[in-house]
């Protein structure tokens, strides 16, 4: 049965004793096959009646697009070189490894910076955020506040620069 079956070069042991196996199991269900003839019904366009219109086989119209073609040729072209379906080109690859490289940098320099923060900026920090709470408050405030108050504080403000000039 050996002679029979073409085995790599490189095949060796076990390997090698299991393609002569499955070659030779292969080779006696080949063998054994029944006649499917005489279980099948023939149809009766095979009568050799000269005026009857033989059935053509359809096409597939996904097979027949020239799209479909070239993706199929493309896959066979990687296929020979060895390249896999879930490889992408060299440029993607390197694309992506410098965005996931590049972001994990801004997260490092992020959580340095919150880190490298002193106790003393930290509270400068809060203050500062307290005060701008409360200037937005304020804001509200007179936002809510009637014309006449409004009026009147402008009114107020401008004495007190025209009183400062004076005096300059």
């Amino acid at each position: 049965m050996e002679d029979q079956v073409r085995i790599p070069p490189g095949a060796t042991g076990l390997y090698r004793a299991m393609l002569i196996k499955s070659a030779s199991m292969y080779s006696e269900i080949q063998r054994e096959r029944p006649d499917i003839g005489n279980i099948m019904a023939h149809p009766d366009y095979f009568d050799g009646n000269p005026d009857l219109i033989k059935p053509k086989k359809l096409l597939n119209p996904v097979r027949a697009s020239k799209s479909h073609q070239e993706l199929h040729r493309e896959l066979l072209m990687n296929h020979k070189r060895g390249l896999g379906v879930e490889s992408k080109p060299e440029l993607q690859r390197v694309l992506e490894h410098r965005r996931r490289n590049q972001l994990i940098r801004q997260k490092k320099e992020e959580e340095e910076a919150k880190k490298l923060k002193s106790p003393f900026e930290q509270e400068l920090l809060k203050r500062q955020q307290r005060l701008e709470q409360l200037e937005r408050e304020q804001e509200k405030e007179e936002e809510n506040a009637p014309e006449f108050i409004k009026v009147k504080e402008n009114l107020r403000r401008t004495s007190v620069l025209t009183g400062v000039e004076k005096v300059a």
